[in-house]
């Protein structure tokens, strides 16, 4: 392959690594037309540099990134595209955060990680449930258009998530390696392995739990099955505890750095049943009350290894051009499955932070979730963005952050909110959107300060508490005040768009079928 005048050699490689760019912007033009046009070939060549000019896999992220700086004006560009590394908690309430009100745990690498970025206070999962929230981070879609409406199964013949564009396979696409680290949960079966949805390397289990030492899934209507893979290599790490296991593997994912950017997804299984904890952690916390030790414990276990990852960042010179996003796929379990010496009482070591329901659940308990973004290069401190977002928004709000400009997107749900995270202001223009949320018959939909809900239950099991309200979450949050009868207007209008909404989601469940 051979771009203008044969060869690549006007653009300059420092000592360091920078590359830097000729001044001739129509040169400049036709290189980039070359790599768009000969991406794939690009990719597939062998080495890194050779001698005819041609560019290998190792320089096509950095050439283009090089290229589209340069014609955006700068000729060493001072930006480069970001790495991103999103980490998600499982069942982590929005009571169980330091920087979002617990007193009686400790969450220092988080608590750091709030303070160099924005808080979002009014963040949301799109299912009060694990596997449909994982589908909308990674497809920017709702839960029934991405194909994942409930919790997937642990047996190796689960089907998981229809093959479709994700987060991964879009940043690969921009030149990034890309890895997760963690709990997938969305599907066990061979076609369904991370590896085909964009990830370069993978390492965890597929299924939505497993014992912390053993690895080994429990649950459901079949014999245990061990469940921990290296790729697509089953892989055993008897007595290893997870949580700490897959913090090491994304710190040396992340230290591997090749002078590409990387996406690094690191979907932990803590704090989730069953409550597997060291010793070193429970000895922390022997003021507290059984359940809210072994979750505190967890907890910590937990942001040591995000400890870890920030760490392995910096010592990297990386930090401050990586967008970290952390939040949980729903609020605290409230299951009696938690326990593990046989009491049948539901358990109660999660904290919502006040907020209504658990998991499960449509309201705020079960669907609002602590959340953190912060990218030095590009963002403020320890600032709060008072808008809503939910996981779906992830996708396209990173997706500008890598391209510099809103990306033109085909079929997601989400929308960016990039804008708004740099400069965040009382007012945001997603406030004016409608937002939805559908689990086991439950329906709500939230704009701006109102959220109308239809058939909700408290967790993850009836009975059915509340069968219409109109509630203010700016002001109760709690969801303790019934306001249908002061704003009948809004409650219509809800309530048609929920009607909507459930014509457009039975749509996405007849074109799944």
């Amino acid at each position: 392959m051979s771009g203008p005048g044969g060869t690549f050699d006007r653009f300059v490689t420092h000592p360091d690594g920078l590359m830097t760019a000729p001044g001739d912007t129509a040169y400049v033009q036709e290189w980039l037309e070359v790599l768009e046009r000969d991406s794939d070939r690009v990719r597939g060549l062998p080495g890194s540099w050779h001698a005819s000019g041609t560019v290998g896999i190792t320089w096509f992220a950095a050439a283009r990134m090089v290229i589209v700086d340069t014609l955006r004006g700068g000729n060493v560009p001072e930006t480069t595209s970001p790495n991103v590394v999103v980490i998600y908690a499982d069942d982590l309430g929005w009571g169980d955060v330091g920087c979002f009100g617990a007193a009686d745990l400790k969450t220092p690498a988080l608590d750091r990680l709030c303070a160099s970025g924005v808080r979002l206070p009014q963040w949301y999962s799109n299912s009060p449930v694990c596997s449909p929230s994982r589908a909308s981070l990674l497809t920017g879609r709702y839960p029934a258009h991405a194909g994942v409406e409930t919790i997937l199964g642990g047996a190796r013949r689960t089907r998981g998530l229809p093959r479709q564009e994700t987060l991964a396979t879009q940043l690969g696409r921009r030149g990034y390696r890309t890895g997760i680290f963690g709990k997938w949960h969305l599907g066990v079966a061979q076609e369904f392995s991370p590896l085909n949805y964009g990830f370069d390397e993978s390492f965890g289990f597929r299924a939505g739990c497993v014992d912390y030492y053993s690895h080994i899934y429990y649950w459901g209507a079949h014999n245990p099955v061990h469940d921990l893979w290296d790729g697509d290599e089953e892989v055993w790490l008897n007595g290893d505890y997870l949580t700490t296991v897959i913090g090491e593997r994304a710190s040396r994912f992340i230290a591997r750095d090749d002078g590409r950017p990387f996406f690094c997804y690191v979907p932990f299984n803590a704090p989730h049943y069953p409550l597997h904890a060291p010793s070193e952690y429970m000895s922390r916390f022997a003021h507290l009350p059984e359940g809210r030790r072994t979750m505190a414990a967890m907890v910590a276990a937990m942001d040591d290894a995000i400890g870890l990852i920030i760490d392995t960042l910096d010592e990297r010179g990386l930090r401050e051009n990586t967008l970290i996003f952390f939040s949980s796929d729903n609020g605290p379990s409230a299951e009696s499955r938690n326990w593990l010496d046989g009491e049948e009482i539901s358990y109660d070591g999660g904290s919502t932070g006040g907020l209504r329901g658990t998991k499960g659940s449509v309201f705020e308990g079960g669907i609002r979730v602590p959340a953190i973004v912060s990218w030095p290069a590009q963002l403020p401190s320890g600032v709060d963005y008072s808008g809503a977002g939910l996981m779906m928004d992830l996708l396209p709000t990173i997706l500008e952050a890598v391209d510099g400009s809103p990306t033109d997107l085909a079929d997601i749900d989400g929308c960016p909110l990039l804008a708004g995270l740099r400069e965040p202001s009382p007012h945001t223009d997603t406030d004016d959107r409608t937002v939805f949320w559908t689990y086991d018959g439950q329906w709500a939909a939230r704009r701006g300060r109102f959220k109308r809900v239809h058939h909700v239950r408290k967790g993850m099991t009836p009975p059915y508490v509340v069968e219409r309200a109109l509630f203010d979450v700016v002001e109760d949050s709690t969801e303790q005040i019934d306001v249908s009868q002061r704003f009948p207007e809004t409650v219509n209008e809800l309530d048609r768009e929920l009607e909507e909404f459930r014509a457009q989601h039975k749509r996405w469940g007849s074109a799944a079928v």
